[in-house]
């Protein structure tokens, strides 16, 4: 008697690119699964750069960037005893320049945040492909990468709103905007390296990096395990560069 013919599984049907974004919330393994169908990016990058400049005119608005280099400079007391060496007039010449590069620099967010996803998705394509023997190609982790920054969003909403209620000007920290990691917990100015690690412990940060790490399963041959190490390695390297250079400008 002949065997039964094997019938394969169907396969998954395409997603759209905004069931891509749903899924990326409620069903993340769906969405990079996907990626390796089509890898493009272009909805979760232009819904990141919407709310970004939102989140910068509010604070350019409702703060004003000099008020925000001020707050800067009281976490880098090196720098403000640079500044505060100076003589007036050059005092005041620095913070003007200082106030337009980043007042521009912070709208330039949308094409500053391409690069951003360029450097990880590098990082972490060629740890995955030398370290683990990755099956995997680039442009999906770039996508992969744009993906897993969508709880980013939430942050700067947050912050507008918060901003929009009312929150203290003196108390608003560009790097840290929203009370969504335990740096809200203490004051920045009164230890700067602290604030450094405790604004790294934060919610919606952990939920991008645990995204890319499940993505990174999908999109190879990669153990959960191993993929989880190796993100979360690097974030906790770049903390301690942030520390570093905390400690450096204290």
């Amino acid at each position: 008697m002949a065997a039964a013919p094997v019938i394969p599984p169907p396969e998954a049907a395409p997603l759209s690119e905004p069931a891509r974004v749903i899924n990326t919330f409620i069903a993340p393994r769906k969405t990079f699964t996907d990626l390796k169908r089509s890898a493009s990016w272009w909805l979760p990058f232009l819904l990141g750069a919407i709310v970004n400049v939102l989140f910068i005119y509010t604070v350019d608005h409702k703060v004003g960037f000099r008020q925000v280099v001020e707050n800067q400079l009281r976490i880098q007391p090196k720098q403000e005893a640079r500044l505060e060496s100076l003589p007036k007039d050059q005092q005041e010449t620095t913070m003007q320049a200082q106030t337009k590069f980043w007042r521009g620099f912070s709208y330039a967010g949308p094409i500053v945040g391409l690069l951003f996803y360029l450097i990880i998705a590098s990082v972490l394509f060629g740890t995955f492909k030398f370290a683990a023997n990755a099956d995997m190609k680039f442009k999906t982790m770039y996508a992969l990468v744009v993906y897993a920054w969508l709880p980013q969003i939430f942050v700067a909403l947050l912050a507008a709103l918060s901003l929009l209620a009312g929150v203290n000007r003196e108390g608003f920290m560009i790097q840290s905007p929203a009370a969504t990691s335990l740096g809200a917990l203490i004051d920045p100015t009164s230890s700067p390296v602290l604030f450094a690690l405790l604004s790294s412990v934060d919610l919606f940060t952990f939920w991008s990096l645990a995204l890319m790490a499940i993505g990174a399963t999908c999109v190879s041959k990669v153990k959960r395990g191993t993929a989880f190490a190796i993100v979360f390695g690097w974030f906790a390297f770049w903390v301690l560069v942030k520390i570093g250079g905390a400690a450096l400008n204290s």
